[in-house]
């Protein structure tokens, strides 16, 4: 089920419009957190304005930054979707580093690296990014968003693979177009909020055509933070092609459950891109009542 907000910062009216479907997806999205003493209507009421409040809450993240963007924020168990901009979801953008996830994966299936620590060393090219400027492994390279580490692992798996494995993995449009090493972040390939949502609950799942000790590899360097209470898994992209766009991507872990959040937005400033992990704190901060020290 698809619990869709049709909200965006372009639009300041009401959202009170949407309270019937508002109260569909709430019923099976937020129904464990309401008290389970007070009557259906009653419970049926809270349930509204909670979604109402969520949902302004989440809008209300981004038009105090004056940005535009979507946010989805999936519950796997409960099978449903909370949806911010829902237009703006099923558009199509390059994945920019957040494909580095499925870059890791390819990488370890076709044998590119031995492991996650394996080291590749630094060609010596002084680059922007500080930590950039070092040998680096899979675990170090996918934490510092190490763009050419990236693109050796690329060549080194080759465009037939690669071609290959992005169809495979169903990722995107599937399309990689002429350059191995650079076609995430000037090339053909592009991905919906929507399909980087379906990309990462496969992995959750363990439902990719890959080897289950790669994808387990792959789930291990994702992790940001990890404390008795909850595990962050998530990638930062930065796409500054064309119209500069923002991604932050990944899952929550709390006990049993987990919860999957895709935002991206436009930067349209220099230092915006501080905005990605910022809002997504602020927005599971709140929803779940943790402190994240992303």
């Amino acid at each position: 089920m698809i619990f869709a907000a049709y909200l965006s910062v372009h639009c300041l009216t009401s959202y009170q419009k949407a309270s019937v479907k508002l109260l569909v997806g709430s019923l099976i999205f937020f129904g464990a957190c309401m008290p389970q003493t007070k009557s259906a209507v009653e419970q049926s009421e809270q349930l509204v304005i909670l979604a109402d409040t969520t949902l302004g809450m989440i809008r209300q993240t981004f038009v105090r930054r004056g940005l535009n963007g979507c946010f989805i924020l999936r519950d796997i168990s409960k099978d449903t979707s909370l949806v911010y901009n829902p237009d703006r979801a099923k558009q199509p953008f390059l994945p920019a580093s957040t494909f580095k996830i499925a870059n890791s994966l390819i990488a370890l299936e076709c044998k590119a690296v031995k492991g996650i620590n394996e080291v590749i060393a630094w060609d010596g090219e002084e680059r922007f990014v500080a930590a950039w400027n070092t040998d680096h492994t899979m675990r170090t390279a996918i934490r510092y968003s190490v763009v050419w580490y990236y693109q050796e692992l690329a060549r080194r798996i080759g465009e037939t693979q690669m071609d290959h494995w992005v169809q495979k993995l169903k990722y995107g449009n599937q399309t990689i177009g002429p350059n191995v090493d650079d076609f995430w972040l000037v090339g053909d390939l592009r991905i919906t909020a929507e399909q980087q949502v379906g990309f990462l609950e496969r992995l959750i799942r363990n439902d990719l055509a890959a080897k289950q000790k790669n994808i387990d590899l792959v789930k291990e360097i994702l992790v940001e933070e990890s404390n008795e209470r909850y595990t962050l898994c998530g990638k930062t992209g930065w796409a500054d092609f064309g119209t500069p766009v923002g991604w932050y991507v990944g899952w929550l872990d709390l006990g049993a459950n987990s919860y999957i959040f895709v935002l991206n937005m436009d930067i349209a400033e220099p230092g915006e891109q501080i905005y990605r992990k910022e809002i997504t704190k602020e927005i599971l901060n709140e929803l779940f009542q943790i402190d994240l020290g992303i």
